[in-house]
Order: C-alpha cells, then sequence, then structure tokens
C-alpha cells in the first residue's frame, strides 16, 4: 500500500521501491482498500529486500517494527527513516473486519507519506519502502 500511496501522493518526483524481508503476495484487501481511493495495485507484487541488495537509496523507510533489524546494510549517506504501522494482515475476523483494518492502516500510511512529502525540499529522490 505504501508504494502505491507514494506514487500517488508525489508523482514524478520520487522514484519509489518497495520490499519486504518475507516477501508474499498482494494480499487481496490492499488492493481492494486502495481501488477504493482510485490507486490500482493490482500489477505491484511484493519483492524482497535481496533484489534491491547493494543499490544505492537516498531514503529508505521502514514501516514495520520486526524489519528495522533485518534490513540489509545502506551506506552512511542514506537517510534511514522508521514509523511503524499495525499490519493489517494479522487481524482475524471477518471479510468486513479485516477490510476496516487494511482502510485504517492505508490512512495511516497516507497520512505519514503525505507529512514526509511535504517535509522535503523538492528534491529528486530513490526511496526504498521496506516491510516484513
Amino acid at each position: 500500500m505504501a508504494e502505491g500511496l507514494l506514487g500517488s501522493i508525489a508523482g514524478s518526483e520520487f522514484e519509489v521501491e518497495s520490499a519486504g524481508t518475507k516477501p508474499g503476495s498482494v494480499r487481496s484487501e490492499a488492493i481492494t482498500v486502495m481501488r477504493e481511493i482510485g490507486i490500482d495495485i493490482s500489477a505491484q507484487w511484493s519483492k524482497s529486500v535481496d533484489k534491491f541488495a547493494g543499490q544505492e537509496f537516498d531514503v529508505v523507510i521502514t514501516v514495520c517494527d520486526n524489519v528495522r533489524g533485518k534490513c540489509p546494510y545502506f551506506p552512511a549517506k542514506t537517510k534511514l527513516i522508521h514509523q511503524s504501522f499495525e499490519d493489517p494482515a494479522i487481524v482475524i475476523g471477518n471479510e468486513e473486519t479485516r477490510l476496516l483494518a487494511f482502510r485504517r492502516v492505508r490512512d495511516e500510511i497516507e497520512s505519514f507519506l503525505n507529512d514526509f512529502c511535504n517535509q522535503q525540499n523538492s528534491q529528486e529522490y530513490k526511496l526504498s519502502i521496506n516491510k516484513s
């Protein structure tokens, strides 16, 4: 969701990549709640952080507490930002309960990324968002 949101918020201002330490499929609930706000992430796929080993990033944002100690090394010039969000995929319940969790986290991530973008100096960044 973060990759889709940042791409929508920042447009071409950032080159956005997203990866996780335990990649899996993109959850159908994520696709549904993003589609509700006009963002199609159905073509996105879950990538491993290993895919980006050796690449330089200006900014790396981690969004899950269990990722902080598992991220690969990034050069000292990489700005590391951590903002934890609840993993909506762990919410148990019926479809509406799960969708409510995904909507809440989507909105929290969107608010965080809007603040992040507003704080930047219109510089171009290569950005990585790492999740579990």
